[in-house]
């Protein structure tokens, strides 16, 4: 699975902060938000928009503030950025922002039940992917599914793998990841079929396929 990017730092968080309502409003799916694109803008933009909840608005400021994070850190990956990025974008849902989780949840739709992770399983499992041989994009895909499958956090999952896979993705300059509206059903499919199986060979080809975007440069004569 090569990089399908090859873009300079400064070219790739161009791209992001071009991309960043796009972004917000993918990412706010995952927690069922209903506004429109044009709400969304509205509200990054730091009005208020009449018939949104209060919880929608917030979900919405934390990714923006999470991508933020994400666009104007430059610094190598660490766990530590995922802890991070987790605590601003799960403020107000987790219930320990941040930390590791350290009690049972169950995943609706599914019978698969994940294991609580524990600190040093969680080092190892981002040991393993940062120092395997593996391309930038498959790094960034593999921390983002396993993740998401661990439930590493209290809350908001889903939004922190998707922020950190794109952390990864913007330092290597390989584009960026985005789940659009359009994808959720099929997304959600491959998901649960993942959760169950534990083999995400193919929703990482699929999201290789489908979701990973950048800038093509006309070709040089």
């Amino acid at each position: 699975m090569e990089n399908k990017y090859h873009l300079t730092q400064k070219q790739n968080r161009f791209l992001a902060k071009k991309n960043l309502v796009n972004m917000v409003y993918s990412n706010s799916k995952f927690e069922g938000v209903n506004t429109t694109l044009p709400q969304t803008q509205t509200i990054i933009d730091g009005m208020s928009v009449a018939g949104v909840s209060i919880d929608d608005i917030q979900v919405i400021i934390n990714l923006k503030k999470g991508l933020e994070f994400v666009i104007n850190n430059d610094q190598p990956y660490t766990f530590e950025i995922s802890q991070t990025i987790n605590r601003i974008v799960a403020a107000e849902d987790a219930l320990e922002p941040g930390e590791i989780r350290t009690g049972n949840v169950q995943i609706g739709g599914v019978e698969y039940v994940p294991p609580v992770p524990s600190p040093d399983k969680v080092t190892a499992m981002v040991s393993k992917m940062m120092n395997g041989n593996f391309t930038d994009t498959e790094k960034a895909l593999k921390m983002m599914y396993q993740m998401m499958r661990d439930q590493v956090f209290w809350d908001g999952n889903k939004r922190t793998a998707v922020l950190s896979a794109n952390y990864l993705l913007i330092n290597a300059g390989a584009g960026i990841v985005n789940i659009n509206e359009k994808q959720l059903p099929k997304f959600n499919t491959l998901l649960a079929q993942y959760y169950e199986s534990g083999d995400m060979t193919e929703i990482m080809q699929w999201t290789y396929d489908n979701c990973i975007y950048g800038i093509d440069f006309p070709a040089k004569r």
